[in-house]
């Protein structure tokens, strides 16, 4: 069972470093660990399991957050409009996007950032992922909003990119024209 004690931190090499593909098929190893990956946040969900083993609650997890650079990233949360995500996914790519923009209005967090950052992170309002989910299969998903923002965070991990390299260093409160906010 993964626990926080498991997650790097920042300054952890891993976290900059573009994640490396996936070989396909997975290996027995490789598909462990992303069922790992999508039961911690399952667990991290449960205030029970969190209060129990000191967990912090998230939405996704990207393996370099485990200080493994594979392009292996795991989601598990509800949008704003109650539909549920769960995905254990191999090599996810965006391979297209809105140009419109949204940002969280509370601002985004992470797992392997123990303090509080500030500001608006943008990104694309709707993209379309192909990945390859936990069972094998060949994946596409339309996400927008909430579920949107969600996975561009966990695929920027596997390029070595933070949420808060978005936030506007001069205005962290800055909105691109283009953006809104999903509250």
């Amino acid at each position: 069972m993964i626990t926080m004690k498991d997650i790097v931190r920042e300054g952890h090499p891993a976290l900059r470093k573009k994640s490396k593909e996936v070989v396909m098929p997975p290996s027995e190893e490789e598909v462990k660990t992303l069922k790992k990956m999508l039961e911690f946040l399952k667990n991290s969900q449960d205030d029970e399991l969190c209060e129990k083993y000191k967990l912090r609650p998230g939405v996704g997890l990207a393996a370099p957050q485990l200080g493994i650079t594979k392009r292996m990233i795991a989601v598990h949360f509800e949008d704003f409009n109650g539909k549920k995500y769960s995905y254990g996914l191999f090599n996810p790519k965006i391979i297209s996007h809105s140009v419109e923009q949204a940002y969280l209005a509370a601002g985004e967090g992470c797992l392997s950032v123990d303090r509080p950052i500030e500001g608006y992170v943008p990104r694309y309002a709707r993209i379309t992922v192909k990945a390859t989910d936990i069972e094998g299969n060949e994946i596409k998903l339309r996400l927008k909003d909430y579920a949107a923002i969600v996975m561009q965070h966990e695929i920027d991990h596997l390029n070595g990119v933070m949420f808060y390299d978005h936030i506007n260093e001069d205005n962290p409160f800055h909105a691109p024209s283009n953006a809104r906010a999903i509250e």
